[in-house]
């Protein structure tokens, strides 16, 4: 399973969870996402790929409170049946993901996202292409986003309606597109879930210590 804890990176101004919780209202995980404590939430999801969709949404800034968040998805087992409530969630997958928020933290101007769980060299690998993910969303701009909102990827012949749409033509939808690495995202998403797919399957149960 998948527990993903996001707590606030830039506090200075005030808390921005509802702003969060809005952001990631659209994503259906096993236990819904809901604040813990303080400025931070947790969900759990059975699958790789919406954990990793919350993740990447988190790392939006534009979209999540106009402010930073860090991000810890954490890889094992919880204890079943799942609760209703994310406050009753135990196993130690929940210590992998705390384990995660809390080296993201200390994470420097980078995405701050960790991964984390039994098997070390898997959690890197993961880590590494989330981040990887993560740089070319932290560094879209906000006129990037609007062309990239109105795009459903796989989908052909979606330049011209978003360039209708927006006032503005191909050609500058195209420049946008490239110059966010949106193609280049959507073709790392995959590799990504199947390392947190194969860390899941890995897992022993027994956090480290």
């Amino acid at each position: 399973m998948y527990t993903v804890t996001i707590n606030q990176r830039d506090r200075g101004g005030g808390d921005r969870v509802p702003e969060l919780l809005r952001a990631l209202s659209r994503l259906r995980p096993e236990v819904p996402f809901d604040r813990t404590v303080g400025d931070e939430a947790q969900a759990v999801f059975t699958a790789p790929e919406p954990a990793l969709d919350a993740a990447l949404i988190a790392l939006r800034p534009d979209a999540c409170g106009g402010v930073r968040w860090n991000v810890g998805i954490g890889v094992g087992p919880l204890e079943e049946p799942l609760p209703l409530g994310v406050g009753e969630v135990r196993g130690p997958g929940l210590v992998y993901s705390r384990s995660a928020v809390e080296r993201a933290q200390g994470t420097g101007e980078g995405p701050a996202v960790a991964v984390d769980g039994a098997d070390p060299r898997l959690a890197h690998d993961a880590e590494g292409v989330l981040r990887l993910l993560g740089l070319a969303i932290v560094k879209r701009t906000v006129a990037e986003w609007r062309v990239l909102d109105l795009l459903t990827p796989g989908v052909r012949g979606q330049q011209k309606a978003a360039a209708d749409a927006l006032g503005i033509t191909t050609q500058a939808v195209s420049k946008a597109i490239a110059r966010a690495h949106w193609p280049e995202e959507w073709g790392a998403r995959p590799a990504a879930a199947r390392l947190l797919g194969l860390l899941d399957a890995a897992g022993d149960g027994s956090p480290r210590r």
